[in-house]
């Protein structure tokens, strides 16, 4: 684990969070120095759940927390960037119990939770969170537009210290079935570039709008109904994408 440093934008400090160093390029290096948490939901959890716990007994927690890095996408532009409109947990199913497929049990929150998505211009999409690496025909069984490994684990942590968080995706992989590793990592430098330009909207948007273009978000921990905000998907920005 990197422990990485907040970003002060505006009097506003914000942590970046990333799960792999082979997602984090040249031009995110210029920009931020995140979180490193490692790969998958628990990596990720434990990684950020340590980190806030540091921060909130310096007194110095977050403003805000940005999931950043890459996903699987078999529908999607091909190293475009993507605000997660919400996210889910394809692990839990405790179905045969009678609990709805991906709603925690005995827990008051529902399968999928909304995502605040600030930037114009960045478009959206449904992002599912889980500990496979979804390809090929794997897909079938998935009912979200995007596939990560992080970010539900990262909301929930984010929720319980009550720091909001949005989540910034590249499409890395998808079209094709996965066989090897340089099929993830072969399109990291195109999803590397279009993350910087996305950080750089962001920036954009918290200088002239703070939180408030969080759609007001308070500081509830547990109420996702405070996630309200979508910003209408535009056409997708162009990019230097490649096969997968």
């Amino acid at each position: 684990m990197s422990e990485g440093r907040s970003e002060d934008i505006y009097g506003l400090t914000v942590l970046p969070v990333m799960a792999a160093p082979a997602e984090y390029g040249a031009a995110l290096q210029a920009r931020i120095t995140p979180l490193m948490t490692g790969i998958g939901p628990v990596e990720a959890a434990i990684a950020l759940t340590a980190a806030l716990t540091r921060l909130e007994a310096e007194d110095v927690l977050p403003d805000l927390i940005v999931s950043l890095g890459s996903c699987g996408s078999r529908d999607l532009e091909h190293a475009a960037v993507y605000q997660a409109s919400s996210v889910s947990y394809r692990d839990m199913d405790a179905s045969p119990l009678g609990f709805e497929k991906g709603k925690t049990p005995l827990l008051d929150l529902p399968a999928v939770l909304p995502l605040p998505c600030p930037i114009p211009g960045v478009p959206t999409a449904t992002l599912s969170t889980g500990a496979n690496v979804v390809s090929g025909a794997a897909y079938a069984a998935i009912d979200t537009e995007m596939v990560d490994m992080e970010t539900f684990a990262l909301l929930r942590v984010a929720q319980t210290f009550g720091v909001p968080l949005i989540a910034l995706r590249g499409v890395s992989d998808g079209k094709s079935e996965l066989t090897k590793l340089e099929d993830w990592t072969s399109t990291l430098h195109h999803v590397d570039a279009n993350l910087a330009a996305a950080w750089d909207r962001l920036t954009e948007v918290l200088t002239t709008q703070g939180l408030a273009a969080l759609a007001d978000v308070p500081a509830s921990r547990l109420d996702p109904d405070v996630f309200t905000r979508q910003e209408p998907a535009p056409s997708t920005p162009a990019s230097d994408s490649e096969p997968s």
